[in-house]
């Protein structure tokens, strides 16, 4: 069973979702089975952050807010997250263009440790108060996670996995992605959103009924013949 996640790094409720989808495959009996693949989506690809600009300073300008009431609606999502275990510390978070964090995922998926890496950016972003559009933050990031320097830095210097990013983001206009946390289960389920760990757990068990369905073992009709099986044994 393959899952594939879209996500974007400064989306809080995507790093919920992550532990509420975690929470779910942990009480799933067949997890061992289930490939996760995270997929990128920006929810603003233009971002130009403001240096010295607070997270509800940017809030406030794209959304027509003020910042106290934006500071209060962070408020509220960080209760949230403190639900699932995680401790947002939003007064640091640094507003960032997310873009290059997404193909650091890319690479990372390279080497088998892409959902490493959605977690260790995701704390840094709402938890360290680090920049994840520095260069240099990227690196450590990544090499936190078991990656080289040297395959980090040159990613960041190429185009590398840039095409990669922008179609995964095409990938999820033509699907109806329209926010995210956005899962997709075979492509054939999806849920939308940072949902309870029980509706995440149905999904799977519906994907998972549905496919044992589909591969029952073919009905014998009239008794057997000779045969020969994979071992060689003929009878």
């Amino acid at each position: 069973m393959k899952v594939e996640i879209w996500s974007d790094i400064a989306c809080p409720f995507c790093y919920i979702g992550k532990r509420k989808f975690e929470q779910a495959l942990e009480s799933y009996p067949h997890k061992d089975s289930v490939q996760v693949e995270w997929r990128s989506f920006q929810l603003d690809p233009e971002m130009e952050p403001v240096p010295g600009q607070t997270i509800y300073e940017s809030l406030a300008q794209k959304k027509g807010w003020t910042p106290e009431h934006a500071k209060a609606l962070s408020g509220q999502v960080s209760n949230m997250a403190a639900e699932v275990g995680l401790h947002y510390n939003m007064d640091n978070t640094v507003p960032a263009n997310t873009f290059n964090a997404h193909r650091l995922t890319h690479l990372a998926a390279k080497f088998g440790l892409q959902d490493e890496a959605e977690e260790r950016i995701f704390k840094a972003y709402f938890m360290e108060g680090l920049n994840i559009q520095d260069e240099n933050v990227l690196v450590q990031l990544g090499t936190d996670i078991g990656l080289e320097e040297k395959a980090v830095r040159y990613m960041l210097a190429s185009d590398e996995y840039s095409y990669d990013v922008r179609m995964d983001a095409h990938e999820a206009q033509q699907i109806g992605v329209r926010g995210v946390p956005f899962f997709v289960i075979d492509r054939k389920y999806a849920v939308s959103g940072a949902q309870p760990s029980e509706v995440f757990l149905g999904a799977l068990q519906t994907a998972r009924k549905e496919w044992e369905a589909a591969n029952q073992p073919v009905p014998v009709l009239e008794g057997s013949g000779p045969t020969c099986d994979t071992n060689g044994n003929c009878n």
